[in-house]
């Protein structure tokens, strides 16, 4: 007995405690099998369509960002193309409304001149008439004056009136030519 027990002894001593017994190893052995065996069998292909399912979402949403994002490019393309449009269309109307400012200054400047022009008329014509009336005016004073200081000196009526024109007339014409020799 006593050499069984110092089998058992060395046999203990010999052993590392680390590594099951053998009855140990084959029982966590099979139970190991039996665990993956359940695992590869329900739960594997569960959590691999489940996987599959965020891969294909995940992707799907890459693509659908990837479609947007090109979208959202062309529409920002047209809204630029717009914008451009947007401003040559108003350069245009504001260089028409120049050309069309300049041109309704010109015309009230010509019309202004034209006004100008037909005032100006309208005044020397008033001037020459009033010249006119004037002058007509002043030779009849001046031959009615003269008629009277003429009687006056020669001493006899001059109411012929025939005669008084021609001597009136022939007095202011001569006046009338000296005015001009002078200037």
């Amino acid at each position: 007995m006593q050499l069984t027990q110092q089998l058992m002894l060395a046999a203990e001593e010999q052993q590392n405690p680390l590594i099951p017994p053998g009855p140990e190893l084959v029982i966590g052995l099979v139970t190991f099998a039996i665990v993956f065996f359940f695992l590869s069998k329900k739960l594997l292909p569960n959590i691999n369509k489940v996987l599959e399912e965020r891969r294909a979402a995940i992707e799907g949403g890459i693509e659908e960002a990837d479609a947007m994002k090109v979208e959202a490019q062309s529409v920002l393309e047209q809204y630029k193309a717009q914008l451009a449009e947007a401003r040559h269309e108003a350069a245009r109307l504001r260089q028409e409304a120049q050309e069309q400012g300049a041109a309704l200054i010109a015309e009230m400047r010509a019309e202004g001149q034209r006004q100008r022009e037909e005032i100006i008329a309208a005044g020397h014509a008033q001037i020459e008439a009033d010249r006119k009336a004037a002058s007509q005016t002043l030779r009849q004073d001046v031959g009615r004056l003269a008629t009277e200081l003429a009687g006056k000196l020669v001493g006899e009526s001059l109411e012929d009136h025939a005669r008084q024109s021609r001597v009136i007339d022939r007095f202011l014409d001569e006046l009338e030519e000296k005015a001009e020799a002078a200037r």
